[in-house]
């Protein structure tokens, strides 16, 4: 697609729109409960510390094309870009927020993509099932240990192979405004 063609194309409202410097155009929607889910995880990953090396929606490269911009991303704090990117090799926990289009890409594709490439901890966040599913111990075809937390629960304490640790606050985690009543 063209610079030309980008600049007069209108993209549905409530769509974030990435343009991937290998040519790929990636729309995404962005709900009010995905982005205040992803700041409420920013705030707690403060916790790290101020200059710790966390991204949301940052390409992050994997072998074979399969470059993704995850939600969130914890890194190694002697991570250095390769290029304009960091590698996976750097990775020390992805988190997905679930949104209505991309529960099978968050639950499944993504749970046997980040575990076929070594991530440690793979966090599935999901407002709408007000729960969170913690991934760690990857394998080839995805992780071998799967825990459930739900909305309300306390802190989690998320162990990273750097010997930090990275505490999310169920407590704290928006939940999404009830479907309004139309009778």
């Amino acid at each position: 697609m063209s610079v030309d063609a980008i600049t007069h194309t209108e993209f549905p409202a409530g769509y974030v729109v990435f343009f991937g410097a290998d040519g790929k155009i990636i729309m995404t929607p962005q709900s009010e409960e995905h982005s205040s889910t992803i700041r409420s995880m920013q705030i707690d990953s403060l916790a790290l510390g101020r200059h710790a090396k966390v991204t949301s929606d940052v390409y992050i490269d994997f072998p074979a094309d399969e470059n993704s911009a995850p939600d969130l991303a914890i890194l190694r704090e002697d991570a250095r870009k390769e290029g304009k990117r960091y590698s996976f090799e750097d990775v020390l926990l992805i988190s997905e927020v679930v949104s209505t289009s991309s529960a099978r890409k968050d639950y499944d594709d993504c749970t046997a993509k980040y575990g076929r490439y070594g991530i440690p901890v793979y966090l599935v966040v999901d407002p709408y099932a007000r729960e969170v599913v913690l991934h760690t111990e990857p394998t080839s075809s995805g992780y071998s240990t799967a825990h459930t937390r739900a909305y309300g629960t306390g802190k989690l304490s998320i162990p990273l192979a750097d010997g930090r640790t990275f505490t999310l606050n169920l407590d704290e985690l928006p939940l999404p405004d009830p479907e309004p009543d139309t009778h």
